[in-house]
C-alpha cells in the first residue's frame, strides 16, 4: 500500500495520478489512458472500476483497479461522516486487514482527510468474481464459505485487549459514544413506519415497537467473549467466485467494523442470505461448522450452548440496520426492496429463535 496519494473524487482521477499510485506500490508502468465506470450498489460509498491501458508496464501490472470514494449524495455523505463509517474503513485497511485473517482485497491506497471525512480507497479488481445480491441470496456452498471466513475474522482477535484501545472500532472502550442513541433510533423507526406503512407486516411492526421500547436492553444482550465483527455481513458486501474464476468469497465494506459478539455476524448473514426453509434445514450444520472453524483458529472454551445463546437474538442487528439505513441514505427502488427483505427475514429469524424474549 502506498504511503500517501492526494485525495480526489473519481471525476478528477487522471492517468498521472494512477501512474503515481502504481509506482508507489512498486509497479513500474506508464499509462496511455484508462476507462472509468461506476460499479456496485453501495448506499454510502461510490465505487468505480478503472480499466488501465498501458503504454508500457512490467509483468504483473494490474489490468484494472477498483476505487471507493465518498457518496456523491449529500445525505449519504453526511451519514458516512457522522457515523464514522469512512474513517473506520480506511483505518481497517491501514491497520487491521493484514492481521484479520479474513479474505479482503489487496489495498493499493487508503487515504483519509480527517477534518472533512473525504477519503479514497484503491483496491484490486476481484473480477471475474461477482458481487453478491441480498435480494437473490446465496447458495448453500457459498454460505459455508462465508461462515468459514467469519470464523477466521472472529478468531483473529478473540478476546484481544489491544483492540479496546482503537477509537475507530465501534464498541471499544476508546471509541466515542455511538451516534445511534435511543432517541435517534426511535425517531428513525417512526419515519420508517410512516414511509413504508403499506409494505410492513404486523409482525414486523411488533418487533420494531418492542425493540424501540427496550432499546437500552438491546445493547446489553451480548455479554460473552468479544472479537472483531463486520456488523454488515451480507451478500452485497461480498464477492463470490464464478465459473470463470475468483476467490470463493472476499469480504468488502468495512465501514461498520466493531468489537462485539461474532455470533451476531453469523445470525445477520444466515437470516438474510438464505431462504428460511434452507436456513432451518441446515442451521445446525452451519453453526457446528462455525464452531469447528473457531477452534481451528485457536478459540477455546466457546461451546454450542453459549453460541446458541448469542446467536438467537443476532438478527435484531439485521432488523435495526435495515430501518436505520433506509432513513439516512439516498432512497432508491432497489434499496427499498432490499430493506424490506432484510426486515422480513430478520423477523422470521427472531421468531424462530424466540429473540423477543431476550429483550424482557
Amino acid at each position: 500500500m502506498t504511503d500517501a496519494i492526494d485525495i480526489r473524487p473519481p471525476g478528477d482521477v487522471d492517468a498521472a495520478w494512477l501512474t503515481a499510485l502504481l509506482a508507489a506500490n512498486g509497479i513500474d508502468a506508464r499509462l496511455a489512458g484508462f476507462q472509468a465506470k461506476a460499479i456496485g450498489t453501495g448506499q454510502i460509498g461510490d465505487s468505480v472500476r478503472f480499466r488501465l491501458d498501458y503504454a508500457a508496464a512490467a509483468p504483473g501490472a494490474p489490468a484494472s483497479l477498483v476505487g471507493k470514494f465518498p457518496s456523491a449524495d449529500p445525505d449519504s455523505f453526511r451519514t458516512g461522516v457522522m457515523l464514522g463509517n469512512y474513517a473506520r474503513e480506511v483505518h481497517f485497511y491501514r491497520q487491521l486487514a493484514g492481521a484479520a485473517r479474513i479474505a479482503t482485497p489487496r489495498c493499493y491506497a487508503a487515504e483519509l482527510r480527517e477534518e472533512t471525512g473525504e477519503f479514497v480507497l484503491m483496491m484490486e479488481d476481484l473480477a471475474p468474481a461477482e458481487p453478491g445480491d441480498q435480494l437473490r441470496g446465496v447458495t448453500l456452498d457459498q454460505a459455508r464459505a462465508v461462515i468459514d471466513e467469519a470464523a477466521k475474522l472472529h478468531a483473529s482477535h478473540w478476546e484481544n485487549p489491544a483492540v479496546e484501545d482503537l477509537p475507530w472500532v465501534s464498541g471499544t472502550r476508546a471509541a466515542p459514544a455511538s451516534q445511534a442513541t435511543g432517541d435517534l433510533v426511535g425517531m428513525l423507526w417512526q419515519g420508517f413506519r410512516a414511509r413504508y406503512a403499506e409494505r410492513l407486516e404486523p409482525a414486523w411492526i411488533e418487533v420494531g415497537e418492542r425493540l424501540i421500547a427496550r432499546f437500552d436492553r438491546f445493547a446489553a444482550i451480548w455479554t460473552g467473549p468479544r472479537c472483531l465483527t463486520h456488523n454488515d455481513y451480507r451478500p452485497d458486501n461480498m464477492m463470490f467466485a464464478t465459473p470463470a474464476g475468483g476467490r470463493a468469497v472476499t469480504v468488502l465494506d468495512w465501514q461498520s467494523l466493531s468489537l462485539g459478539s461474532g455470533a451476531v455476524d453469523v445470525a445477520y448473514f444466515l437470516a438474510g442470505a438464505l431462504p428460511p426453509e434452507v436456513r432451518r434445514a441446515h442451521e445446525v450444520e452451519l453453526l457446528d461448522r462455525y464452531l469447528a472453524a473457531l477452534e481451528a483458529g485457536g478459540v477455546r472454551g466457546y461451546g454450542r450452548e453459549t453460541l446458541a445463546r448469542d446467536y438467537a437474538p443476532g438478527a435484531f442487528l439485521l432488523f435495526l440496520t435495515a430501518f436505520f439505513a433506509s432513513m439516512v441514505v439516498k432512497q432508491t427502488p432497489r434499496g427499498d426492496d432490499m430493506f424490506m427483505q432484510m426486515v422480513g427475514s430478520a423477523v422470521t429469524h427472531i421468531t424462530d429463535h424466540d429473540g423477543l424474549a431476550r429483550l424482557d
